[in-house]
């Protein structure tokens, strides 16, 4: 697992650097892995500024970090019904409203059914804002006062966060591989074909044929090296 951590959290050199050797040939941009996508939601200009700066040289699992911006709660949800793959979202408790980041939070889980994306709050008036409270009522993933979110700590929770997306994500994908494999046989038709299996992710062999009677099959496998 790939993750690139700053050495001192006094400076910020760790976090912006040049690519020696820019890539121009167009196969090693194409495998050039994905970024993960970080939505940044504040209606302070600078917090964008700051963070976007902070992360903007970190790494995790050989792939870097794409930022989409929000400066309200309205411009927030509009930006993840357009992009469902945001992996995490930084989000501010009070904009156009002072509790405009919990009514997003809630409408994430509850209108756009997104269960995945990681949601992490922060608010700079912290006497505004019962902590335990919010934790307990929202689906969030950490709540932070921008005060005590240092450098070091914001790099922390955000890798943090992506790696919880990224287990989630793998797990969403073998139970669509598993439902796939179970509506075959429910439909009578045998399936072979590899799946993946558990955390750590290991690849499996299947082959997969129905049974004389309704809901019987047998399975055959292989765990592959």
């Amino acid at each position: 697992m790939d993750v690139k951590v700053p050495e001192d959290e006094s400076g910020d050199g760790w976090m912006i650097e040049d690519d020696a050797h820019p890539a121009t040939d167009e196969q090693a941009q194409a495998a050039t892995p994905a970024p993960w996508r970080v939505l940044i939601v504040d209606d302070d200009v600078d917090v964008h500024v700051v963070t976007k700066f902070s992360l903007s040289n970190a790494c995790f699992q050989g792939r870097r970090l794409s930022f989409l911006h929000a400066y309200s709660g309205e411009e927030a949800l509009t930006t993840l019904r357009n992009n469902p793959d945001v992996a995490l979202v930084l989000l501010d408790v009070i904009m156009e409203t002072s509790d405009a980041g919990l009514r997003v939070a809630n409408q994430i889980r509850s209108e756009l059914k997104n269960e995945l994306v990681r949601i992490v709050l922060r608010t700079g008036q912290p006497g505004q804002a019962l902590e335990h409270s919010i934790i307990l009522d929202y689906d969030i993933n950490d709540f932070w006062c921008k005060t005590d979110l240092t450098t070091r700590k914001l790099f922390t929770t955000v890798i943090s966060s992506l790696r919880n997306y990224s287990e989630l994500l793998r797990l969403t994908e073998q139970q669509s591989e598993a439902a796939r494999v179970l509506q075959a046989l429910q439909q009578g038709e045998s399936w072979t074909g590899e799946l993946s299996l558990g955390l750590p992710e290991q690849r499996v062999s299947i082959e997969a044929k129905p049974g004389a009677a309704a809901g019987d099959f047998t399975v055959a496998g292989k765990i592959l090296v």
